[in-house]
C-alpha cells in the first residue's frame, strides 16, 4: 500500500494560503513593500514571509496588527471563499467610510439596479409585529399578482405537523427557529415570485433576516402601537390583554427594541389611521416588479 505523503510547509493549505494571498494583494494594492509593512504593523519580516508564502501559521494578535496596517478587518483576511477581485477590495474599502444612513441608500439603489440571479423584485416580503395589516395586504397583493402567498408561521406548522403554540412548548425557540430557517429557505426555492408574511421577530435574527434582504423586496408594515394591539383584538384574539395589565407598555418596549432592524427593509408601508384600499395601492405601487407585466389593480 502507497504511503500517505506527509503535508509540508510549502503546500499553502486552505485558509493558510488564502490568507497569504489576500495579504499579498492588499499589500500590492496599498503600493507597500514588505518592509513598508514590517514598520507599519510592528510584525518581524520572517513572520511576513511565512504568511505570505503560506508557509507557517501565525497569531491572531500579530495577524490583527497586519489587518490594521492594511486597512482592512481581520475578519476579511480570515473568511473562507475565493479571493475577492481587486475591485471588491476598492469597494469595500469605501463602503466602510460611509455613514449607515449612505449604506442604507446605496444598498436600495443596489437592489433597484441589479436585482441579480435572486429574483428580489419578484419576491416581496412582509415585516413587522401582528395587527400591523400584513395578512390583509399581503393575500390582496397575492391576488392581484396572480402569485402565491406564503405565511410562514403556516409553512413551519406544516413541517412540524403541530401547531406553533406547540412547537414551543416542547422545542422552545431554537427549535422554532430551525423550523423557520427550513421554510424560508424552501418557500425561496419553490417560489420565483410570491409574497411572504414573515413573523414579527425574524428581523432578531440576522442570517435569516439577511436572506429575506437578499432575495426579497422587504417591506415593514408599521401601525401605531395602540392599533396593532387593537387590531389582534378585533380579530377575536385576547391572549395579548389576558392577566396582563402592562400589555401595551411591553408592546411599545417590543416596538422600540426592533425599530432599528425593521428599518433596514428597502420600504416602509404605514398603515396607521389608513383603509385596506389606500395602503393597497401603496404596496402595490412601490412593489412593481421590474421589468415584468404587472397583475396590479390598485383600488381607490
Amino acid at each position: 500500500m502507497q504511503a500517505k505523503r506527509k503535508p509540508t510547509q510549502n503546500d499553502s493549505p486552505g485558509l493558510i494560503g488564502l490568507i497569504g494571498e489576500r495579504v499579498r494583494g492588499l499589500r500590492a494594492l496599498r503600493g507597500m513593500t514588505r518592509k513598508s509593512l514590517v514598520i507599519e504593523s510592528a510584525v518581524s519580516e520572517r513572520h511576513l514571509a511565512q504568511l505570505e508564502t503560506g508557509q507557517g501559521n501565525i497569531s491572531i494578535a500579530l495577524l490583527e496588527r497586519v489587518a490594521h496596517a492594511l486597512e482592512t478587518d481581520l475578519a476579511d483576511l480570515v473568511r473562507g471563499g475565493e479571493q475577492e477581485a481587486i475591485e471588491q477590495i476598492l469597494i469595500n474599502d469605501q463602503l466602510r467610510c460611509l455613514p449607515a444612513t449612505e449604506l442604507k441608500s446605496i444598498r436600495e439603489w443596489l437592489y433597484t439596479r441589479y436585482p441579480g440571479k435572486t429574483g428580489v423584485h419578484r419576491r416581496i416580503a412582509l415585516i413587522g409585529l401582528r395587527g400591523a395589516g400584513k395578512s390583509t395586504l399581503g393575500k390582496r397583493l397575492a391576488q392581484d399578482r396572480n402569485v402565491s402567498f406564503v405565511r410562514l408561521v403556516a409553512e413551519v406548522e406544516r413541517l412540524a405537523g403541530m401547531s406553533a403554540s406547540v412547537i414551543f412548548e416542547l422545542s422552545g425557540q431554537p427549535g422554532y427557529r430551525r423550523l423557520e430557517e427550513r421554510a424560508l429557505t424552501e418557500t425561496l426555492s419553490s417560489h420565483q415570485e410570491c409574497v411572504i408574511e414573515a413573523g414579527g421577530s425574524i428581523v432578531t435574527q440576522p442570517d435569516l433576516f439577511n436572506l429575506l434582504l437578499t432575495s426579497c423586496t422587504v417591506v415593514w408594515v408599521q401601525a401605531l402601537p395602540e392599533q396593532h394591539m387593537q387590531r389582534v383584538v378585533d380579530q377575536g384574539d385576547m391572549r395579548p390583554m389576558a392577566g396582563n395589565d402592562d400589555a401595551m407598555s411591553d408592546l411599545r418596549r417590543i416596538l422600540e427594541e426592533r425599530e432599528p432592524y425593521y428599518t433596514k427593509a428597502h420600504y416602509t408601508l404605514d398603515t396607521s389611521a389608513r383603509s385596506v384600499a389606500e395602503c393597497a395601492a401603496e404596496l402595490a405601487s412601490i412593489t412593481q416588479f421590474d421589468g415584468l407585466e404587472s397583475h396590479d389593480q390598485s383600488t381607490t
